[in-house]
This record gives structure tokens, C-alpha cells and sequence, in this order.
């Protein structure tokens, strides 16, 4: 805990709105910053469906807001002359782009056919991205980054949601789990890994986007499998199928094609998957039973 603290002392915080460009300008400002990194979004997909309206202000317009005020407190004109140096620009674009796939697995070239309002607003960042770069010579690069877990991820992600309940039903807390789409594949590794790849692209000589995965796509079958094995359980007994989690437009398959960061960002993902289910399952039975831990069901279920 005491370097956790340690770690949180060296940020400082400068508040910003992604619906608020003049806080987004004021903020890069003073902060004067020689990288920029727009995590930010609205990201769980089935919430898009909910508030499509917000998710495409937040996850579309919210990157144009960034990129403008990097361009304005950069002095850059549309003369594409930098005033005061090149603030280096990161988007985080997302395999939910691709949606109904044209090829598999997927590459920097492959076209996009996104299947909800999120996708739909990634798709927007994305394309501006490119655009502030060839049109004002920003130094501006997506990564399109698939599926990216941790024991950090947030609960009502589907991944999280199965560590949770194996750690759960393992220690007597629950005793069940409702889940959609069990065939869905994805392109799952660790978080860690994919930050990795984010500060390589920011240090190249030439900004260009990247597709960021492992090249491995594995069942939410598989995902229960593992964590429920973990936790010394048969996921057979616990796991109800329900089609209300079932989504309006589903993305079957997503299965990414790094061969370009590879070559040349020379990045390789460095924790398997088994490993990765493993480390949050572990996590969640470690936090569930912590004296004071999240033990109170306070955890969200609507997912997937």
C-alpha cells in the first residue's frame, strides 16, 4: 500500500471536461504537456445503447475537443506551422471498430463495420485522429487496441464480472452467474502489456496507428472455464445463459493482427491469457476477503 501511496503522490491532478473544450484548453495550458493520452470515454458498450446521444459526445466529440485544444495551445495554424513544439497526441481507438468483420484476423488495413453507438464513436476519433495529423502535421496516432483486462477492470465489464462471481460463489458470497453469448470470441491480454505498446508509438519517428492484441482469441466460455477452475469450481453448476444480456447487434468474433507493432515497434504481449484470468480471479478472492472488502455485493451484473 505505502508504494501505492508513493505512486499517487508524484500525479497531480488538472481537472477537465470532455463535453467542455475551454476546460480541456485551460487544462493543457498549464500543464504544458509533451505527451497526451485520451483514455477517456464512455466504453462499456451496452451503456452506448442507453445513452447513445452522451457516448457519442463524450467517445466522438470529446476527442475532437482534445485534439483542438492541443492544436491551439500548440500555436499550430492552419498554415500547419507548430508555435510552441509538438505536443505529442495518443488515441485510444478500440477493436469494437471492426464489428462485423470483412477478414480475420484483423490489421491497420482492415475496413471497419461497427455494431453499436460505441463503435460508431470510436470509429469517428479514429478517422479524426488521422485527420488532424495529415491536415495540421500533428504528431497524432491511434491505437486500436483489443480487449485489454486487468484486476483493475471495472465490474461491469464481462471479464471482471466472472472473476467477481467465481471469487464470490468460491467464498459463499453468491451462488450463481448470468451471462449472454457464451460462443462471443475475443482477443483478450493484459492492460499492462497494452500500455507498453502506447508509449512505444509515441516515440517513433513517424506517427502511424497500430492494431495492438495477442493474435489469440478465446470463448466467454473459455474465460468462465478458467476462472471458475481457479477458483477449484465447475463453472457447470454456477453459470445460467440469459438472453436479456444478450446484445441488440452482437460482435461474434475479434481476433487482432500485430504484425505491424511488432516489426516495428518491436512489441510482443507478455502475459497469456491463462495467466491473466488467473491474476484477477486471485485479485478478487484476495480483495473479497480483505477485512472491510467489497464483500457487499456493491458490484454491477449488467453486462454482456
Amino acid at each position: 500500500m505505502s508504494k501505492v501511496r508513493q505512486q499517487l503522490s508524484d500525479v497531480r491532478l488538472v481537472r477537465g471536461d470532455l463535453l467542455d473544450q475551454g476546460s480541456l484548453i485551460s487544462a493543457v495550458e498549464r500543464v504544458q504537456p509533451d505527451e497526451v493520452y485520451n483514455l477517456a470515454a464512455i466504453s462499456y458498450v451496452p451503456m452506448s445503447w442507453s445513452q447513445a446521444e452522451l457516448t457519442g459526445e463524450v467517445t466522438g466529440l470529446g476527442v475532437l475537443r482534445v485534439l483542438e485544444a492541443i492544436r491551439v495551445c500548440s500555436g499550430i495554424s492552419a498554415s500547419r506551422t507548430p508555435g510552441r513544439g509538438q505536443i505529442r497526441f495518443y488515441q485510444a481507438s478500440s477493436s469494437e471498430m471492426f464489428g462485423q468483420v470483412r477478414e480475420s484476423p484483423q490489421t491497420e488495413g482492415t475496413a471497419f463495420h461497427p455494431r453499436s453507438p460505441y463503435g460508431v464513436a470510436k470509429v469517428y476519433g479514429h478517422f479524426l485522429t488521422q485527420n488532424y495529423r495529415e491536415s495540421y502535421g500533428m504528431y497524432a496516432v491511434s491505437g486500436i487496441l483489443f480487449n485489454h483486462e486487468s484486476p483493475r477492470r471495472g465490474a461491469e465489464f464481462v471479464s471482471r464480472k466472472v472473476s467477481l462471481a467465481a471469487a464470490k460463489i468460491k467464498l459463499g458470497l453468491d451462488r450463481q452467474l448470468r451471462l449472454g453469448n457464451l460462443s462471443a470470441s475475443r482477443d483478450w491480454g493484459f492492460a499492462g502489456d497494452y500500455v507498453r505498446a502506447m508509449q512505444l508509438m509515441l516515440v517513433q519517428e513517424q506517427p502511424e496507428d497500430y492494431v495492438i492484441g495477442t493474435g489469440v482469441t478465446h470463448t466467454v466460455q473459455s474465460l468462465v472455464e478458467r476462472a471458475f477452475e481457479v477458483a477449484g469450481l465447475n463453472w457447470r453448476d454456477h453459470v445460467v445463459c440469459d438472453a436479456a444480456f444478450i446484445r441488440p447487434a452482437e460482435v461474434d468474433q475479434l481476433c487482432a493482427d500485430a504484425s505491424k507493432a511488432r516489426q516495428r515497434l518491436g512489441w510482443e504481449p507478455a502475459t497469456k491469457f491463462e495467466d491473466l484470468v488467473t491474476m484477477m480471479v486471485e485479485s478478487d478472492l484476495e480483495l473479497l476477503s480483505a477485512p472491510g472488502g467489497l464483500a457487499d455485493d456493491s458490484f454491477g451484473h449488467d453486462v454482456w
